[in-house]
């Protein structure tokens, strides 16, 4: 009996061999055994009930992206989908009719005959390879029909193994639909998954899912539910790093929009540190555009080493530009600048935060007025700024004589600013804050390297002693005091 199934697995390598030789689809055959490594891998991990082989195959998936065909996915289909004629011409619907397709379907027939069904984890595994080709052709209408089916797939299944899986699956799901303009459709069915994520302890789906939602707020600028549920949901500690960098940077977006800009300032630094050092160079970009708004609003001026980055130098000319304007207080560039590259801005998400920069604007070139003139009427003033008025011009002044920005008073009946005499700076509080601010910056380093550290389990009592240890040792040592005191009794007579 195992000397005849040999013989057909030797058969079946010699008939790949030859299919090979005599076809032009050399890479597409390496490639599809590859994801049939990987289909092996899926069974492993479930029979044996390590998710690590799971995983392994899930951190590949970007590298498998990159390989799939037409050719792959119909060889895939005909191997595997041999147990229902239904899920298979359901999955070769979404294919184009390319050459050799015949000579594929024949071929594939012949390698695997079993009418058992898959795992439910590997064919959801195929599922998402052909939605990942849809989106990557452009075909987003497809994708997302393709997707609500595999919505339909995970639900059925109350499955632990597929949670991991699952939750790449939620992602994708709302990638399609946001692609065709259509996110607002899977708002509760996400809602509804991450209620059922929790329950089961779900981490990885109540990670995604989070996300999910977050970015579906902050499209349709819903800041304040966004703030709900991240003051409701829980987000769970034990999410990869690439769920974090996520997370911190839409929480960033929806502090620096309600006008906390410290803690926003805070989380995009966050994020940054958390994403991958050597890939996702784009989110890497819009964080940093963030940031650089965010450190504008707070008023300080971004180093300029942060703009001589070699992968952001061109990403972050028009943001080089802005900071030019608000360092120099120069309000008319500013204006040219918000003009020039407002689609761009939008696009980045910074639009309306970049409008409220004219204060910031408006008040730097008053810093530099109050310095270059110890006496200026406030139309020039209102000139220098490009106001409507005499009245915004004093306006404006008199909120950065307030605000701190500059040691000046107004003559009412002159109209006109007077400066006063400079104080030193370190008679102030302004040496104060930015040294509270620094350390608490180095505190909030310490306490992030510390969670971030990872300890073995249960490795904080493996050197203490246990009772009934405890109790011989006690022993051990009654005896020996007691055969001490014998002998110091032997000895005096």
């Amino acid at each position: 009996m195992q000397e005849s199934k040999g013989v057909e697995i030797q058969a079946e390598i010699e008939k790949d061999v030859e299919l090979c030789s005599t076809s032009y689809y050399y890479e597409d055959y390496i490639h599809f055994e590859e994801i049939r490594e990987h289909a092996r891998q899926i069974e492993k991990s479930i029979q044996a009930k390590e998710p690590r082989f799971l995983h392994r195959v899930l951190r590949s998936l970007p590298t498998t992206r990159k390989i799939l065909t037409n050719t792959i996915l119909k060889r895939i289909i005909h191997s595997f989908y041999t147990h229902s004629v239904k899920d298979r011409d359901f999955l070769l619907s979404y294919l184009e009719q390319v050459p050799g397709d015949d000579l594929v379907q024949q071929r594939m027939q012949s390698i695997k005959s079993s009418t058992s069904p898959l795992l439910p984890e590997v064919d959801v595994y195929f599922h998402l390879l052909l939605l990942l080709r849809l989106l990557d052709t452009g075909k987003h209408k497809e994708a997302a029909d393709l997707s609500d089916a595999i919505m339909q797939k995970v639900i059925s299944q109350n499955r632990r193994s597929l949670d991991t899986l699952a939750a790449r699956c939620y992602f994708y799901y709302q990638r399609s639909f946001e692609l065709i303009g259509q996110m607002d459709k899977v708002r509760s069915f996400l809602l509804t998954r991450l209620r059922t994520s929790t329950l089961r302890n779900d981490f990885d789906g109540q990670a995604t899912l989070t996300n999910c939602l977050l970015r579906n707020y902050l499209h349709y600028n819903l800041y304040d539910q966004a703030d709900k549920l991240a003051s409701k949901a829980a987000f769970p500690e034990s999410a990869n790093n690439n769920e974090w960098s996520r997370y911190l940077y839409y929480i960033g977006r929806v502090k620096a929009i309600q006008l906390q800009y410290s803690q926003a300032y805070k989380n995009l630094q966050q994020a940054i540190q958390k994403a991958p050092q050597s890939t996702a160079l784009g989110f890497k970009q819009i964080v940093q555009k963030m940031i650089i708004v965010v450190e504008l609003l707070m008023g300080k001026i971004p180093e300029r080493s942060v703009f001589r980055q070699k992968n952001m130098r061109r990403s972050l000319a028009p943001y080089f530009q802005l900071t030019q304007a608000v360092r120099f207080g120069d309000v008319q560039k500013f204006e040219e600048v918000v003009t020039l590259f407002a689609e761009k801005f939008r696009a980045d998400y910074t639009y309306t935060l970049i409008l409220r920069l004219r204060h910031n604007v408006i008040k730097t070139a008053i810093r530099y007025i109050s310095l270059a003139y110890i006496k200026i009427s406030l139309k020039d003033i209102a000139q220098k700024l490009m106001l409507d008025s005499i009245e915004d011009a004093e306006f404006v002044v008199a909120k950065a004589i307030r605000d701190g920005v500059i040691e000046a008073f107004i003559d009412e009946d002159g109209k006109f600013m007077q400066s006063r005499e400079i104080s030193d700076v370190y008679s102030t509080r302004e040496p104060q804050i930015s040294f509270h601010q620094r350390v608490k910056f180095c505190l909030d380093v310490h306490n992030q390297s510390i969670k971030a550290m990872r300890f073995p389990p249960k490795s904080y009592n493996k050197d203490l002693e246990s009772a009934e240890e405890r109790r011989e040792r006690e022993q051990q040592d009654m005896e020996l005091a007691s055969e001490m005191a014998e002998e110091e009794d032997e000895g005096y007579p």
